[in-house]
Protein backbone atom coordinates (compact mmCIF):
# COMPACT_ATOMS: atom_id res chain seq x y z
CA UNK A 1 0.00 0.00 0.00
CA UNK A 2 2.70 2.21 1.14
CA UNK A 3 4.55 1.44 -2.53
CA UNK A 4 1.53 2.28 -4.70
CA UNK A 5 0.95 5.94 -2.56
CA UNK A 6 4.85 6.58 -3.46
CA UNK A 7 4.53 5.53 -7.03
CA UNK A 8 1.47 7.58 -7.40
CA UNK A 9 3.27 10.93 -6.09
CA UNK A 10 5.89 10.46 -7.78
CA UNK A 11 4.16 9.73 -11.04
CA UNK A 12 2.11 13.00 -10.24
CA UNK A 13 5.15 14.92 -9.21
CA UNK A 14 6.71 14.32 -12.46
CA UNK A 15 3.34 14.95 -14.53
CA UNK A 16 3.09 18.43 -12.04
CA UNK A 17 6.87 19.43 -13.02
CA UNK A 18 6.76 18.85 -17.13
CA UNK A 19 2.79 20.52 -16.86
CA UNK A 20 3.17 23.25 -14.18
CA UNK A 21 0.17 22.07 -12.73
CA UNK A 22 -0.57 22.05 -9.16
CA UNK A 23 3.33 21.61 -8.32
CA UNK A 24 3.10 23.01 -4.82
CA UNK A 25 0.50 20.62 -3.41
CA UNK A 26 2.55 17.60 -5.22
CA UNK A 27 5.58 18.46 -3.50
CA UNK A 28 4.11 18.79 -0.19
CA UNK A 29 2.51 14.99 -0.67
CA UNK A 30 5.65 13.80 -1.88
CA UNK A 31 7.59 15.16 1.11
CA UNK A 32 4.89 13.79 3.50
CA UNK A 33 5.15 10.50 1.38
CA UNK A 34 8.93 10.27 1.96
CA UNK A 35 8.78 10.83 5.44
CA UNK A 36 6.54 8.87 6.18
CA UNK A 37 8.70 6.22 3.87
CA UNK A 38 11.21 6.98 6.11
CA UNK A 39 9.39 6.32 9.32
CA UNK A 40 8.10 3.29 8.05
CA UNK A 41 11.94 2.17 7.23
CA UNK A 42 13.19 2.95 10.98
CA UNK A 43 9.92 1.54 12.76
CA UNK A 44 10.35 -1.63 10.44
CA UNK A 45 14.28 -2.59 11.13
CA UNK A 46 13.58 -1.39 15.25
CA UNK A 47 11.05 -3.46 15.91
Amino acid sequence: MLWTIIGLLLVLWILGLVTKVGGALIHILLVVAVIIFIVNLFRGRAG
